[in-house]
């Protein structure tokens, strides 16, 4: 017995802000289960599309998402491990090299999910995960670095 078949995939008015906020056909949900069920079921089907499509999925139930700025976010910043951990619950280490400030507010965006966009995918930092990263920035005589996993990585000027 295989996966059980997945409803059709269109899109159906849920849009995932550049902030982390949730709306849905232009009200934002405001119940935070609910909020917390979709950032840990967002997905990005890289073969829907000439692009790809980010999407929600519940169970069998799936829609196609809106997403303004970034599909996932950086809750926690592991300097010791030179990790990040995402709002679908996954964690993997940071390109410090991707890292790069939002043209909408100057917040920290890195590339995350590379297994499923050569280029990455964009993950927004939440501003605890940020204060941790901006902890571990050194500015040395060769310009700043980031101190992670026991090395100084050089930071792309931001």
């Amino acid at each position: 017995m295989g996966e059980p078949d997945l409803f059709p995939l269109r899109p159906f008015g849920l849009v995932l802000h550049h902030d982390g906020r949730w709306s849905h056909q232009g009200h934002p949900i405001l119940n935070r289960k609910i909020r917390e069920v979709f950032d840990r079921s967002v997905r990005f089907l890289p073969d829907e599309g000439s692009a790809g499509k980010y999407v929600v999925q519940v169970g069998r139930y799936r829609g196609e998402i809106e997403v303004e700025e970034a599909g996932f976010f950086v809750r926690e910043f592991d300097a010791e491990a030179g990790r990040v951990r995402l709002s679908d619950g996954t964690t993997e280490p940071l390109d410090a090299s991707s890292l790069r400030l939002s043209t909408r507010d100057g917040a920290l965006l890195c590339a995350v999910k590379r297994d499923l966009a050569p280029e990455g995918l964009l993950a927004r930092f939440h501003h605890a995960a940020q204060s941790d990263l901006l902890l571990a920035v050194d500015e040395t005589r060769d310009g700043m670095v980031l101190r992670m996993a026991g090395c100084e990585h050089p930071l792309p000027v931001l």
